[in-house]
């Protein structure tokens, strides 16, 4: 591994650990060099996913892609890169269990999925690009879909709570 800093390939491994999900192994080394500590991620390659673009050319799936197209669309918003992390982590599992193909279409429609539940502005970046967004009627169009999806408000009591449980005389 090459140093950041200064370019050495002389390093020594500090700390090792397993990630949440157990799909990589997060480690922390010292240069030998300069002394400089930084943090290097190692995880199983997946060379048999493939995507299928629209111009049905082939490629094998890079999740440093996917990752750059969520972070864009978290940009300046207030969302934990751990968040983030998730989200990507979510997303590679579920294509994974789908087959050795997905369509980049299918791709995209998953990111959209998990967007809107976190983050609408995010959800909106994401979809402009995602959806070839030509005019700002397809943006306005985009922004009422969201204002009709019903929100839950924790402010708000719900109409029909569910019923409590039965006491029996029990205190």
């Amino acid at each position: 591994m090459r140093c950041p800093k200064c370019g050495s390939r002389d390093d020594k491994v500090i700390d090792s650990r397993q990630s949440r999900d157990s799909s990589s192994i997060r480690r922390r080394r010292e240069c030998l060099g300069c002394g400089y500590r930084f943090t290097t991620y190692e995880e199983i390659e997946r060379s048999d996913l493939r995507v299928v673009k629209r111009d049905r050319t082939h490629e094998a799936f890079d999740r440093r892609k996917l990752v750059g197209s969520v972070a864009k669309a978290f940009e300046k918003r207030s969302v934990s890169l751990v968040t983030l992390e998730q989200v990507v982590d979510d997303i590679v599992h579920e294509l994974e269990t789908s087959g050795r193909e997905v369509q980049s279409t299918a791709i995209g429609a998953k990111v959209l999925e998990k967007l809107r539940s976190i983050d609408e502005v995010a959800y909106l970046r994401y979809a402009s690009v995602h959806q070839h967004f030509e005019d700002v009627d397809e943006f306005v169009d985009a922004i009422q879909a969201l204002g009709r999806r019903v929100k839950p408000n924790a402010a708000q009591r719900e109409l029909f709570p569910p019923p409590e449980p039965a006491n029996h005389g029990r205190v």
